[in-house]
């Protein structure tokens, strides 16, 4: 099934990709969904306060005699173009949003030169339960936490089932052979603590938690698999996770970072109860090698003024890396980076960004990515990122080869540099808009151009 956009025939280009809709957004929301919440006036107080957070419902009204960034939460005075704007205290907690929006590539990548956007996002904390839950049909993840003090029980769920084919990348263009369906449903069960820590906000604190999970894998040819392409059985999956996250951020009126750090970290042991060899071409997975895996991924992200400037000045730094000491990832269990609005949400911190890329359709075995941002707050409601993107030593797989997911410094280190508009917009809802451009990595040595539009509306 092909997607049909305005640009014509020309552009009909994602026939096996309305995995998209779903998945990118998946992430997309969850950063613009809070922001966009900002931007309901009439949402001061939802729902009960965070049961750990001592500064909901006390919010210091701030009068702009003198510069200052309105705070995510609080409620703030000011005056733009001869009118006094008023916006009261609003409860951060609870939040139900929409995203909508679309991407477009200059060439194209993999195949595709436009793919659209959509997904729902719904936060909510009673006295003593959570939950996160991201829907996008074919792609969700739900997430729930009982709460005893500091302790928490807590569940998860996820799938993605995407019923249309997925073709891995190579040179910029799809490799037809590769072509498979697949998919994963897994629910988790874990025990942690949350301790609140500053400034104290809905979203400050630090989390130890540890996982059992279990879930089911499949996979299935499609009229272009390749017939030297030999693929694994179906499944079950189980393993173990741990998990740590720590957010320390003051977030501004559009639920940007403003300033301080956060840093998370996940360890996941995984094994694939029924498996064998499979073949890609000429790359061969050994069963002894895939069956089992262990991999770290982590992150530290900060943000901070720059000397001699006013507080509408900052720099954000984004710092991500992974690397897999046990086991040779295949295309189903490889670090995954991708495109999207860059991460600002607690919960999404942990999420690789890299500027032009197609969601979560950049497989890696071990990677470090590194983006340096500068923002400038044009008024309070509007703010300018400039940012540089560089990825080092991205271990990618070789369809064409023998020596599969290998280090290839040549060809996969690489940079993107990208300008993106943070902006208020009509009837209490939120708009992002983004350029980015790639030196070389997203089509191997050809340089490419992308720009996204991303709606939310909060209610």
């Amino acid at each position: 099934m092909k997607w049909i956009s305005w640009l014509g025939t020309k552009y009909a280009t994602i026939a096996s990709r309305w995995f998209f809709i779903t998945a990118f957004a998946m992430t997309a929301v969850c950063g613009i969904a809070t922001s966009g919440a900002a931007r309901d006036e009439a949402g001061a107080d939802n729902g009960m306060a965070g049961q750990n957070d001592p500064t909901i419902g006390f919010a210091e009204v701030r009068v702009n005699n003198s510069h200052h960034t309105p705070m995510a939460g609080e409620a703030y005075t000011n005056t733009f173009l001869g009118r006094t704007i008023n916006i009261p205290a609003r409860q951060r907690e609870n939040i139900l949003s929409l995203s909508l929006g679309a991407t477009f590539y200059d060439p194209e990548v993999g195949g595709n030169l436009g793919l659209p956007i959509a997904a729902l996002y719904w936060r909510h904390r009673w006295q003593n339960w959570w939950t996160r839950d991201v829907i996008g049909l074919f792609v969700n993840e739900m997430d729930v936490a009982r709460s005893f003090g500091r302790f928490q029980l807590l569940g998860h769920f996820e799938n993605n089932t995407v019923p249309f084919a997925d073709t891995e990348i190579k040179d910029g263009q799809e490799v037809k052979s590769s072509s498979v369906i697949w998919g994963t449903a897994s629910g988790w069960l874990g025990a942690g603590i949350r301790i609140p820590v500053a400034p104290y906000q809905a979203d400050n604190d630090l989390r130890f938690q540890l996982f059992y999970h279990a879930g089911y894998f499949y996979n299935m040819r499609t009229n272009d698999t390749g017939s030297n392409v030999r693929l694994p059985p179906d499944t079950f999956i189980h393993g173990l996770r741990l998990r740590a996250r720590y957010d320390g951020f003051r977030r501004n009126f559009m639920e940007l970072p403003h300033e301080g750090w956060a840093a998370g970290g996940d360890v996941d042991l995984t094994r694939r109860d029924n498996w064998s060899d499979s073949t890609f071409g000429d790359l061969l997975f050994k069963r002894n090698e895939t069956r089992d895996y262990l991999k770290f991924s982590g992150y530290v992200i900060g943000a901070m003024g720059i000397p001699w400037l006013s507080e509408r000045h900052r720099f954000v730094g984004y710092l991500h890396g992974g690397v897999s000491p046990m086991g040779k990832l295949d295309r189903f269990t490889a670090f995954r980076a991708g495109g999207g609005p860059f991460p600002n949400e607690t919960d999404d911190l942990y999420r690789l960004p890299y500027p032009g890329a197609l969601f979560n359709n950049f497989p890696v075995s071990d990677y470090v990515v590194g983006t340096l941002e500068y923002r400038l707050e044009l008024l309070f409601f509007m703010y300018l990122h400039l940012r540089g993107t560089f990825a080092y030593g991205a271990n990618r797989p070789d369809y064409s080869g023998s020596d599969g997911l290998r280090l290839r410094l040549a060809s996969t280190d690489g940079e993107a540099f990208s300008a993106g508009l943070t902006t208020g917009f009509f009837y209490n809802s939120q708009l992002y808009l983004e350029y980015a451009y790639d030196t070389k990595l997203l089509r191997n040595g050809t340089s490419g151009n992308s720009f996204m539009i991303l709606w939310s509306k909060s209610f």
